[in-house]
């Protein structure tokens, strides 16, 4: 299939609603994984704990440990009491926020809002692309000790259970505070699985993206080559590129935990395939058609129907084999989405 037909619609899947999780397992790593050969379209299913056995000494597995933030603000305007919601995006600077307001059609520069009887208050300054909204903080201490007493994790549209527990939209190794939502393939990792992994000799390389909302964002051009991607920022320490380098050097696979990590890996490596350190922001829009870099192994999530994620995950294993093997996860019963089952894609 040549780029210029790609169409969104042929990225769809049909999902029955029960199938979408709306709350994470007890257990992170009891989650099911379907595992999917590149080559020859075979799929198998395990348990998500047994993805240690198919990991191998050498191989290179690369997580991100970006933390989400809990972004969502329930307030009301000064003026007239009426509720608002504001979603925290990207940090501008200082206490300059670009966010995203509900309702936002009246939320012009010079409103007012006040969040938690008056422990943080908040003036929109400007509008700017996509109708994001700049808005300036204003609160005595510390932003982030106030945000963790009133926000809330911004779980994405689908889940529409509250979340009992805020750290089970978390990973376990989530470190660096910046995302509006989790990278998901990590959450199935305990500490205790990691610990196995590293006992087994696979290098562990952390990178970190911190994910914007922007990921949820539906494509709406049915030709895919039209969609805008939006930008997240992203860093490579000097330690992560030298292991992720030296695996393929070695010959050994890198594997990437979530879309998230393969993006931050192929934005960030030359046409060799070398990863260098630093930092950046990137729009990088993978779909079929695309040369992997860096990336010869995924973990992922069950995407939603014709978004980008799916069209990433079809550019590494062929998009006749990855919807063939969605039917099958639908027939199978298995759990879609954040906190639903993994795949494996070797």
């Amino acid at each position: 299939m040549e780029n210029k037909e790609l169409r969104k619609s042929d990225f769809y899947f049909d999902l029955p609603q029960e199938l979408i999780a709306q709350d994470p397992l007890e257990d992170r790593s009891a989650s099911r994984l379907l595992m999917l050969n590149k080559t020859t379209g075979k799929t198998e299913h395990h348990v998500f704990h047994e993805i240690i056995d198919y990991l191998h000494p050498g191989d290179c597995l690369v997580l991100n440990d970006t933390k989400v933030i809990p972004a969502r603000l329930m307030g009301i305007k000064e003026d007239t009491g009426a509720s608002v919601e504001v979603l925290l995006l990207k940090r501008r600077e200082n206490d300059i926020w670009e966010t995203l307001v509900r309702p936002g059609k009246k939320a012009r520069p010079g409103m007012k809002l006040t969040f938690g009887n008056g422990l943080l208050h908040a003036e929109v300054l400007e509008v700017v692309e996509e109708g994001n909204r700049l808005i300036r903080f204003r609160y005595e201490g510390i932003f982030e000790e106030v945000l963790d007493a009133l926000g809330e994790m911004p779980l994405p549209p689908y889940i529409t259970h509250k979340l009992q527990d805020k750290n089970r939209y978390q990973t376990v190794y989530a470190k660096y505070e910046g995302s509006a939502a989790a990278p998901t393939a990590g959450l199935h990792f305990t500490k205790q699985l990691l610990d196995a992994i590293e006992e087994k000799g696979v290098e562990i390389a952390y990178v970190t993206l911190h994910v914007g909302l922007g990921t949820f964002r539906p494509v709406k051009a049915e030709n895919i080559l039209e969609h805008k991607m939006h930008s997240e920022y992203y860093q490579i320490t000097k330690e992560a590129a030298e292991k992720i380098n030296r695996a393929k050097k070695r010959g050994n696979r890198v594997i990437c935990v979530g879309t998230t990590s393969c993006r931050t890996i192929e934005s960030a490596a030359d046409d060799d395939g070398k990863l260098q350190e630093g930092c950046g922001d990137t729009n990088i829009f993978i779909y079929p058609g695309y040369q992997f870099k860096v990336l010869d192994a995924l973990i992922t999530n069950f995407h939603l129907p014709e978004s980008t994620l799916i069209m990433l995950v079809s550019a590494l294993a062929g998009r006749e084999a990855v919807l063939s093997a969605y039917e099958e996860a639908v027939r199978e019963r298995y759990r879609f989405f954040s906190f639903g089952d993994a795949m494996f894609i070797v």
